[in-house]
Parts: structure tokens; C-alpha cells; sequence
């Protein structure tokens, strides 16, 4: 299983008042990285919609291991996963670059719908996405 991966930098408005990385702002690391992960495999994420092929998150597992601050650098992988037929996974890591720790472990399962809510799993798509 091959690991794509995306370097970020943790921003002063993304911390709470615990000074820590606020635990909503991790669905948006995830959620870039994938989207990314995407665009490297020749897969646009906007593309699809404007073809009326809408892939959406059906459900989401995160384990907090850690948090991260202000100033932190980190990675956030991608390993696509295939699930079903119909639905398909991408394991995910945040990994602060400091010290190598694995601050998050995620599990994001998803679909893709056509405009009528019916599954329309692009053609080739698992392929393109181990490949």
C-alpha cells in the first residue's frame, strides 16, 4: 500500500484556548490531504461534482494520540483502502515532524453518489488510486 503525504504548519487561529490544535481542525487536515491525494492520482475532486459525481464521507473514525500547537509542522498521510463495492476507505496519520509522533489515526470511509443519491463509483477509480 503505497502512503501519499502533505506537509502542514499549524496556524495561531487554529489552537483553543488550551493553546492545542482544536479538535474539529483535524476533519480539515484529513479532508486536504485527501484532496490532494486525489489530484495526484489525476482525480479531480471538482471536476466530479461539476459532472454531477459527488464523493462524501459516509463515516469517520479519529483517534487523538496527541496534540499539536502553534508553530507545529506536521504530515498528514493518505493510504486509499479499498472497503466495497460501493464504498471505498483512506487511512490517515498526522505525524508532528519534530519528534515523529503520531498525533491522530483516522479511518475515513466514503461513496460517491450521482445526482439522482444513487452509488456511481467512477470508472477505474480504485485502480487509479493504488496504482
Amino acid at each position: 500500500m503505497s502512503v501519499f503525504s502533505v506537509e502542514f504548519k499549524v496556524r495561531d487561529y487554529e489552537c483553543d484556548m488550551q493553546g492545542i490544535v482544536n479538535n474539529g481542525v483535524y476533519f480539515n487536515y484529513l479532508e486536504h490531504a485527501r484532496h490532494e491525494f486525489l489530484l495526484a492520482k489525476g482525480i479531480d475532486f471538482a471536476a466530479l461534482a461539476r459532472d454531477k459525481i459527488n464523493l462524501v464521507v459516509v463515516r469517520s473514525e479519529m483517534d487523538y494520540k496527541a496534540s499539536l500547537t502553534s508553530g507545529d509542522t506536521f504530515v498528514v498521510t493518505v493510504a486509499f483502502e479499498p472497503v466495497s463495492r460501493v464504498r471505498f476507505g483512506f487511512r490517515q496519520q498526522v505525524i508532528r515532524q519534530a519528534d515523529g509522533k503520531v498525533v491522530l489515526e483516522g479511518l475515513i470511509i466514503g461513496t460517491a453518489i450521482n445526482e439522482r443519491g444513487r452509488p456511481a463509483i467512477p470508472e477505474g477509480f480504485a485502480e487509479r488510486l493504488t496504482a
